[in-house]
């Protein structure tokens, strides 16, 4: 077994353990990163939820997540709009493309794959380390990146599994006490993506996975159409990522088995996997009548193991009890701004129970001509433990409570999440001192200056990052979080909004109507919605009356309806 010193360990490559171990190395401490998996990027790529959620607004489009976007622009020379749920899709395996080529990069950072931890390192209250089958690695910080949160189990860290009552947090989503849904889901369903290819010729068939049954998906895409039903998660090169929530491919039966043995875990991974194959089966044999007519079938070099993404998304695992617990009272509006903001969200907040709706407090934020949801901050200390030394977490495994973890779960939020924990643990070898000792306004400095990928750490729905006085906006308020405003806008000088290289022009006449902000053009067969990113625009938006005449410059999305505007010129 080989014996590995490092200055920060971090355990799992999936979205937050990647960003820890990026953000570690980049600030020069010695890095280690260990994950299952050939692919880093968890959610965002060996899960295959490649149309992530959240944090689209152009001001929260900061840090590694707002490099990620940048870097995809860059390598797919498609665009990103092709898809109806997310503005931002596309091919996994150039997310784990570019993960890969970051962490190459970096010659104090060592990648080591194929490996799961089995054993936590503690001297008394302290972790010191993991122990591998093939290593044991020793650090001054770990971080715990793992998909369900495992090092706090092997080092029996106090952490949560479940439900919380209404009586615990005061919470308005959660239950008042135990009921059928709660007992048979303990946590959210988890999800095996699979991906589809649209062929131009009969697809080769997809066999029925053993003891098939149609039922389960048989109203799957009855109250949206089977070409909405497929645009929902539409790729490049007519490929489609079903993560399809109503009657679809979310799994659930036996959660409880993911914190049991190896055997339990790999038994509930087969049956999710049969589940997914099961949907792809009644997606090309529903859509298709004939053998002719059968057009879907499996994108087999989806994934270096076919169809099926590498894992499953998992959507909740073990919860930390950190040094605060982030709950529903802290993401619902009007915004707040925590003393120790290290990271931001505005997912609304979306909880998967198959069979089951679960009433949600409404988040939900009209801006930009469409729905997003308010803005919200992650506090340092909710990725400390309350009583252990030499550990971080940096995935979904934050202290915060089953309600609200249905708005931090996201892609764009881990990634802010992970990036954090990473500068925070290469402090703490700088300054020599535990996490929880560790200056946090330091920190938040470290990371709004970071050369390569500053982080917004005050939410500012009028503030994108390409504004000059970002960086003096960013510190009034770090510096000042009771001046914070609850409309969490702080009115800046307007700037100039880029236009990028394939952005194209329309002309035509705006249309009021109740449910947004139409073009009518020559140009295009139908009307289309009119929805913006940039602040700048979502201001201009505003201003329409109805019958204006207008020109402007954006993308056109045909699965979403919609044109994503970067400019708007009345005439």
């Amino acid at each position: 077994m080989e014996q590995i010193w490092a200055d920060v360990l971090v355990v799992g490559g999936g979205t937050g353990g990647t960003a820890a171990a990026l953000q570690a190395a980049r600030r020069g401490a010695n890095t280690v990163l260990v994950s299952e998996f050939a692919w880093a990027g968890g959610m965002l790529t060996a899960a295959g939820v490649s149309a992530p959620d959240g944090n689209e607004l152009m001001p929260l489009q900061t840090g590694l997540w707002g490099a990620f976007l940048r870097e995809l622009e860059q390598r797919q020379p498609e665009g990103l709009d092709h898809a109806w749920v997310s503005f931002f899709t596309y091919e996994p395996r150039l997310g784990a493309e570019i993960f890969a080529d970051w962490l190459a990069a970096l010659p104090n950072l060592r990648w080591l794959q194929g490996e799961t931890p089995l054993a936590v390192l503690r001297e008394d209250k302290q972790v010191v380390g993991v122990r591998f089958a093939n290593h044991e690695i020793r650090a001054a910080i770990t971080l715990d990146g793992t998909e369900l949160g495992d090092l706090l189990a092997l080092g029996e860290v106090p952490h949560r599994w479940g439900w919380e009552w209404r009586a615990e947090y005061n919470e308005p989503s959660a239950p008042l006490e135990p009921s059928e849904l709660t007992q048979r889901y303990p946590v959210q369903a988890p999800t095996w993506v699979v991906v589809l290819q649209e062929f131009a010729e009969p697809a080769p068939a997809i066999p029925a996975p053993p003891g098939y049954n149609p039922e389960p998906y048989a109203e799957a895409w009855q109250t949206h159409g089977p070409e909405r039903f497929l645009d929902y998660g539409r790729l490049p090169g007519r490929r489609f990522m079903i993560n399809w929530p109503i009657q679809g491919n979310d799994y659930g039966e036996g959660l409880n088995r993911l914190l049991g043995s190896p055997e339990e875990r790999r038994v509930f991974n087969q049956e999710a996997q049969a589940h997914s194959l099961g949907f792809a089966h009644f997606i090309q044999t529903q859509l298709g009548q004939t053998e002719l007519d059968r057009r879907y079938g499996l994108a087999t070099d989806a994934f270096p193991s076919g169809a099926l993404a590498l894992h499953p998304y998992y959507r909740e695992s073990r919860r930390l009890v950190g040094l605060t617990t982030i709950t529903e009272l802290d993401i619902l509006p009007p915004p707040k701004l925590p003393t120790d903001a290290i990271a931001l969200g505005n997912y609304p907040n979306d909880h998967h129970y198959p069979g089951f709706d679960l009433p949600l407090k409404s988040r939900s934020l009209r801006w930009g001509g469409r729905w997003t949801g308010w803005p919200f901050a992650i506090p340092y200390r909710a990725l400390v433990p309350e009583r252990i030394d030499g550990l971080l977490v940096c995935e979904k495994n934050i202290s915060v409570s089953h309600i609200a973890n249905g708005s931090t779960r996201l892609q764009p939020v881990v990634l802010g999440i992970g990036q954090a924990a990473g500068m925070a643990a290469a402090l703490c070898i700088e300054q020599q001192c535990q996490p929880r000792d560790l200056s946090v306004r330091l920190l938040q400095e470290a990371l709004v200056t970071e050369p390569q990928a500053p982080v917004a750490l005050v939410p500012l729905l009028d503030l994108p990052p390409t504004h000059p006085d970002w960086l003096t906006w960013q510190r009034q308020y770090l510096d000042a979080p009771e001046t914070y405003p609850a409309d969490a806008c702080c009115q800046p000088v307007p700037a100039p909004v880029p236009i990028s290289q394939h952005s194209q022009t329309w002309t035509g006449i705006v249309h009021q109507r109740p449910d947004g902000i139409w073009l009518e053009s020559q140009d295009l067969t139908a009307p289309v919605q009119l929805v913006t990113l940039w602040p700048e625009v979502h201001t201009q938006l505003n201003t329409c009356k109805e019958g204006q005449p207008v020109q402007v410059q954006g993308f056109l999305n045909l699965a979403g309806n919609w044109l994503r505007l970067e400019s708007l010129q009345l005439l």
